[in-house]
């Protein structure tokens, strides 16, 4: 399939926002009711793509699969874990119907290359649930490390494990 990635449109933040909370609920990533704070930040890309650089991925007609949010060097408040010399990824979330099609790691990848351009940026980063097993092979397919001195939780009880890219 082909599939293209660019900065998400201001037209597509409503939609986008839905996509990936509903891959959160949908997954059972996290223990969410409609009323859930974090909720609330998936749905509100304006506000990433004012602090972040919001990517999406759509089809060759326009169709939007997935989107993440890319964090450049450490920037906050969106970086979890990335240091001052490191970039990040959070939300990465592709829509059910276009899973197995290559934009999960075609969003990946961009990050990636966006990290790669951005001086003296060493390593990527990315904060993930045990969960999200399908999400790890990409991950490791693509060279990147589990970093467990860096796991954490956000609140009690909700383990995240971490992974790196040295670029």
């Amino acid at each position: 399939m082909d599939i293209a990635i660019r900065t998400a449109l201001p037209a597509e933040y409503e939609a986008l926002g839905e996509l990936t909370a509903q891959a959160y609920l949908d997954d059972g990533h996290l223990d969410l009711n409609e009323d859930d704070d974090y909720l609330n930040v998936l749905r509100d890309v304006a506000r990433r793509a004012a602090e972040a650089e919001v990517l999406v991925a759509v089809d060759p007609r326009g169709h939007l699969l997935g989107g993440v949010t890319f964090v450049a060097s450490g920037a906050r408040p969106w970086a979890d874990v990335a240091r001052a010399d490191e970039a990040e990824f959070r939300m990465l979330a592709v829509s059910r119907e276009a899973r197995g099609r290559g934009a999960g790691e075609a969003l990946v990848r961009a990050c990636v290359e966006r990290a790669r351009a951005t001086e003296g940026c060493v390593r990527m980063m990315l904060s993930t649930q045990p969960s999200m097993r399908s999400a790890h092979r990409i991950y490791e397919r693509m060279g990147f490390v589990r970093t467990p001195e860096r796991d954490w939780e956000p609140f009690p009880g909700l383990r995240l494990l971490t992974y790196g890219l040295e670029l």
